[in-house]
């Protein structure tokens, strides 16, 4: 095989490399971010798709973050691909936060009493399957936080991604005119 190890990894080299990356976790998210900058669309095309994956990933609906912002990126035309990329925003290191975060806005919302039920009554009743009965105390929380959260998550990441997304553009066209003027230089120069 062409890029195959020379020698094989042991169970420990796999092991840490799995925690934790050789190359590190930021060179993950800037594969994304520049995959996402060098799609072919708009800026704001781009940015509508960005939000969309970012307010799809502040909700609770884990599993289906990727359906809800490839819906919410068709119906405002936005970039789909930017839509599912940003849905890595919800990952298994950052979904506990953002449930965490709209259950506490959603309690601040409603203005119940957050002490009424604790992590252990939580794992009972899921383990018990009474759906109805984590309704009141958790899921309407969480399901009412989660909009707020949704539409900060939105308005900031649009925000961003459009300027990120402007900026990257303008830099391209320029680079890609200077190349333009320097192999033109070097054709004239070559003809003379």
């Amino acid at each position: 095989m062409l890029f195959r190890r020379k020698k094989n990894a042991t169970f420990a080299e796999k092991a840490r490399e799995f925690l934790w990356p050789r190359k590190g976790f930021s060179r993950g998210l800037r594969y994304l971010t520049m995959r996402v900058l060098r799609l072919s669309s708009s800026p704001h095309s781009i940015a509508i798709g960005v939000a969309a994956g970012a307010a799809s990933s502040a909700t609770p609906f884990i599993g289906f973050h990727i359906v809800l912002a490839l819906a919410v990126a068709y119906v405002l035309s936005g970039n789909l691909i930017a839509a599912g990329i940003a849905t890595a925003l919800a990952n298994p290191l950052t979904i506990p936060f953002i449930l965490a975060a709209t259950y506490e806005i959603g309690i601040a919302i409603t203005g119940q009493d957050p002490g009424a039920i604790g992590g252990h009554d939580i794992l009972h009743m899921l383990k018990n399957l009474e759906f109805s009965h984590l309704w009141g105390p958790v899921l309407k929380p969480v399901l009412i936080g989660s909009v707020p959260a949704a539409a900060g998550a939105a308005l900031l990441f649009y925000a961003v991604a459009l300027y990120a997304a402007r900026l990257f553009k303008s830099r391209r066209k320029i680079r890609l005119g200077a190349k333009t003027v320097h192999s033109t230089v070097a054709v004239d120069g070559q003809s003379s």
